[in-house]
């Protein structure tokens, strides 16, 4: 394990970008930058996007809202998060995310321990052309739910009712 002594500097624009579900990752520290301590990644997360509702079985996340408004569901309880607001969602707790606006949310999501970070580069496309959201296919969906059970995670499927 390398601990780096010198810091970690990121500058706006700076990190390894990929586009995850059709919204931008920015990498600001990785595992391998904090001891394995944690993961810091800037998200930006299209209209009408998110994540799917899921659960961690080995790491806590929490989530910085920095521009826009996004619904949060934790376990039973949804609520609307605003520019400002902070959650955290210990590992074993559903949550989900979307932003319900007409323009992209901005948000700063910790990690920890560090190690998701491995998840989202495999199943994300690096950000050659940060301006343009790819489309987000079957195959993609199908590519997350292949990986995320290696990695610890629970993808809770929609419901669909039987009439």
């Amino acid at each position: 394990m390398t601990i780096n002594l010198q810091g970690i500097l990121q500058q706006p624009g700076q990190g390894s970008a990929y586009w995850v579900l059709g919204d931008l990752y920015t990498f600001k520290a990785v595992g391998e930058d904090t001891g394995k301590a944690y993961t810091l990644v800037e998200m930006i997360v299209q209209p009408q996007h998110g994540t799917p509702p899921h659960i961690h079985t080995h790491e806590d996340e929490a989530f910085y809202i920095q521009e826009g408004e996004l619904e949060f569901q934790l376990n039973e309880q949804t609520l609307i998060a605003t520019t400002g607001t902070f959650l955290h969602s210990p590992k074993g707790q559903l949550h989900r995310f979307t932003n319900l606006g007409t323009q992209p949310a901005k948000l700063l999501c910790w990690v920890t321990p560090a190690g998701l970070e491995k998840f989202f580069m495999e199943i994300g496309v690096p950000a050659t052309e940060m301006s343009q959201s790819p489309t987000v296919t079957p195959a993609d969906i199908e590519k997350i739910m292949v990986s995320a059970p290696k990695y610890g995670l629970e993808i809770i499927p929609p419901q669909t009712e039987n009439h």
